[in-house]
Parts: C-alpha cells; sequence; structure tokens
C-alpha cells in the first residue's frame, strides 16, 4: 500500500464528509506512459507523459456526481470539495445511487497476481529505441520488395491506484505493461495496398516475445492478403483466428451488462438458464490470473473479485451486474464488468481442423461493422483464406457475414487449442459451420 496515497483519500474523505456529503467514494490514480516508434528507420514519434488524479464520487440527499481534478494541494482540494458537494445538490435525485453493501467487500484474494515488474524502472531510453528498431528491422526484412511502408511502435507504462470509500472500503493496487507492435503496408496488384499487423501486450517484460518474432510476423500477415478477392457467396464452414474471436464476440458480450439489460437494450435479458450456444461454448470472467492483462483483487465498486461462470456447455448462468443496475433491476449483484474472459480450449490445432472440414473460410480479420443490442443481428467485413482439401487456397477480402448471435452461436462445432495470450479476451480459434459468407 501507497501509504502516502492512501492517507490523502482518507484526508479527502474526511473533508467531504465535513463539507457536507453524505457518503463518498475516492480514487486516486498515478500513470505514466511512454511511447516511442520508427518509420524510415527513424524516430518517428517519442512521448512520454506523468499524470496524477483524483475521482471522487459524492453522494448528498439522494443526489450523486462524480467529480476529477489533477490539482492535489489540499487547500485547492478543500475548495473543489466544498463545489462538488454543492453542484451535487442542485442534481435530481436518484434513490438508486448509494455505496455498496460492505459485505460484498467480503472475502477478497491477497494473493499476488503478478502486475508489476519490479524490473520496469530499468527499462531504458536504450531498450526502447532497440525494441522499435527491431520490430522494423525484421518487419522491413520479411516483406522485401512488397514493403510500401513499416511502422514499428513500443509502448509502457506504470499504473498505482488507491481507491477508499467512506464505508470503510480500502483497495491498493499496481501495475505495468509493455507493448510491441509492427504494421506493414504492401504493393499488390494494381492499386491495391493491403495492410497487416503484429502485436503482444504483456504485464511482465520477459513475457513479451521478441521483438524480430513480432516484426516478422506483421509481415507475414500483411504479404497473406496479397492477391485477396471475393468469391461467390456461399455456405460454409468458418474458422475464426483467435485474435479476432473477441471481436465478433463483443457484440453478444455487450448484452450481458447491466445497463443494457435495465434500458431494454439486450437481447440475452431473460435467457438465463436458457442455451443460447451450442455445448462447445464454455465463458469464464476469471480476474485471479496471475500476470492476466485484466486481473484484479476488487472491482470499481469494490467488490471482492471472484471467478464466475458466464456460459456453462452453452447455457447462460451470469450477467455483468454493478451495484447501481442490480439496486435498478433488483437483482443480486455480480460484477459490474469482464476482467480475463477465458473459453477453455480444445485439444486440436487449426491446422488438423482445416483437414477435417477440407473446404471453407480461415477469418483473419475483420473490417467495420455493426451488432444490435437489441435483436443480436450482426454484420461484419472479414478478411482471410478460402482453404481446400485442408490448405489455404486463396487470400479473400471484400466480403460479409450477416448472421443472429443466437442463430450463430449454436453453430458453433469446434473450439481450437491456440487461446490468444495478448489480450483480456484469452480465446482459441472457433468453428462456426453453415455460415454464409456474402461475397460475388
Amino acid at each position: 500500500m501507497n501509504k502516502e496515497m492512501l492517507e490523502l483519500c482518507a484526508w479527502v474523505v474526511k473533508t467531504a464528509k465535513t463539507a457536507g456529503a453524505d457518503a463518498c467514494v475516492v480514487n486516486l490514480d498515478a500513470n505514466r506512459n511512454v511511447e516511442v516508434s520508427y518509420r524510415d528507420r527513424k524516430p518517428e514519434n517519442i512521448k512520454e507523459a506523468s499524470t496524477k488524479a483524483l475521482n471522487v464520487q459524492v453522494f448528498v440527499n439522494g443526489r450523486y456526481s462524480v467529480q476529477s481534478t489533477s490539482d492535489l494541494r489540499k487547500k485547492a482540494l478543500q475548495n473543489f470539495l466544498g463545489n462538488a458537494v454543492a453542484s451535487t445538490r442542485l442534481l435530481a435525485e436518484d434513490p438508486f445511487r448509494t455505496l455498496p453493501d460492505p459485505k460484498y467487500y467480503q472475502g477478497r484474494s491477497e494473493a499476488d497476481l503478478q502486475l508489476y515488474d519490479a524490473a520496469y524502472a530499468s527499462f531504458s531510453p536504450e531498450n526502447r529505441h532497440d525494441m522499435a528498431r527491431a520490430l522494423e528491422g525484421a518487419c522491413l526484412q520479411a516483406g522485401g520488395d512488397k514493403v510500401i511502408s513499416v511502422t514499428s511502435q513500443v509502448q509502457d507504462g506504470s499504473q498505482e491506484s488507491v481507491m477508499v470509500a467512506s464505508n470503510g472500503f480500502e483497495g491498493y493496487s499496481r501495475g505495468t505493461y509493455y507493448v510491441g507492435v509492427a504494421e506493414m503496408t504492401a504493393q499488390d496488384a494494381g492499386d491495391r495496398r493491403p495492410n497487416g499487423y503484429c502485436y503482444a501486450v504483456t504485464v511482465q517484460r520477459g513475457d513479451l516475445p521478441k521483438p524480430e518474432e513480432i516484426g516478422a510476423q506483421a509481415a507475414r500477415r500483411t504479404l497473406d492478403l496479397m492477391g485477396a478477392k471475393k468469391i461467390k457467396t456461399e455456405t460454409l464452414p468458418v474458422i475464426i483466428e483467435n485474435q479476432n474471436v473477441g471481436r465478433l464476440l463483443n457484440g453478444a458480450g455487450a448484452a450481458l451488462d447491466g445497463r443494457s439489460i435495465q434500458q431494454k437494450r439486450s437481447f440475452l435479458a431473460d435467457k438465463k438458464g436458457q442455451a443460447i450456444a451450442s455445448r462447445h461454448l464454455t465463458l469464464i470472467d476469471d480476474p485471479l490470473i496471475p500476470k492476466g492483462l485484466g486481473s484484479r483483487l476488487y472491482d470499481s465498486d469494490g467488490f471482492a473479485a471472484r471467478k464466475r461462470i458466464i456460459v456453462e456447455a452453452g447455457v447462460l448462468k451470469e450477467f455483468f451486474i454493478n451495484w447501481y443496475y442490480s439496486r435498478k433491476l433488483g437483482w443480486e449483484p455480480t460484477t459490474g464488468s469482464p476482467s480475463n474472459l477465458v473459453i477453455p480450449p480444445g485439444t486440436r490445432s487449426v491446422k488438423e481442423i482445416m483437414k477435417d472440414l477440407n473446404r471453407g473460410i480461415l477469418i483473419n480479420g475483420f473490417i467495420g461493422g455493426n451488432s444490435n443490442l437489441t435483436t443480436g443481428d450482426t454484420s461484419i467485413g472479414i478478411t482471410g483464406h478460402l482453404f481446400e482439401n485442408g490448405e489455404l487456397a486463396q487470400a479473400v477480402a471484400e466480403m460479409n457475414i450477416a448472421d443472429n448471435y443466437l442463430k450463430l452461436l449454436p453453430r458453433l462445432v469446434e473450439v481450437a487449442n491456440d487461446p490468444f495470450p495478448y489480450s483480456t479476451s484469452r480465446f482459441p480459434s472457433l468453428v462456426f459451420e453453415n455460415v454464409v459468407v456474402s461475397g460475388v
């Protein structure tokens, strides 16, 4: 625990109550972010920012507001808090806005989630530039004479946060992150210029792949798009590549949120306990994964983090319901947002699955698209490869999938063995049957 930050938050709580607040929650965050990018083998952007901000949730006479400041001098904070309380009194009453019942704070894990890299301070400017140059160089080399441009980017940062509530809650977290990205544009036939990328994100530097691997993979993914064209509209099996599964499922995931349900904008609102997908889909929210990008010991309400099964063998089990919307809905709260979403992997590789399917499309990118939370309808553009006899045959682009989640998810027939590790969505590749892919 950062004693200085904790003491300031405790003082803010006391001062806010003295100013007339019935209750309050204080969040104090300190962040450092660094970015280095290269293009044409020289630095293009170098950015560094350190910020400290205080966020206060104020409860006064059944009214509620959220106020923020970066001026942390106590005299300035006294004026800020007095104004915050006075302005909150002018708002409309909201009887559902209260602090959570402290019973939901109980049972918090004391595990070390390994979210902070103790060696972060030794990550030097020279290290960042070396990494950015290596990312770009590997991509240029693997791209050969097809390269139009390559951009590499290295980002890293540290975060420290204290949360204190007037009903006794205290929480502390800190973490680090490292990002490596390479993006390439290539020259294809005519005026076509396919663009591809590869990235990795970790909380510990030692878990980040070598920059040469990321750069070379970005080039391969770009070159794989060469010669892409539409094929005729066809009903086929499709394999959605692991790092793109989250993009497809986001539309359905938003329908699990308490706000969407309360506002009657969720096609899943009345589906709890029912099958919404095939038996191959199990979805777990696990905030306690060591080194997980979404790992945490408590959520934004202060609820103790717990592993939850959201979908089990296709059956919807849970929603994401924070304290406020639990009161509006009259439901038991769970947690207000996902942490690490996990789909347990299967046993076979994508290559093995392709051989059994014989003909289909391996989707490795989505373009645009939209989803309707109320109906479950979704439409999205795709890029990828047609495969035949289990082998990649033709890059495809400018094609589209339009479906409904309640019809698509039951057509999930297999989960691959390749969960994507560099995301809060640890999803393997998914295989769907009888998907209409619209083209020519």
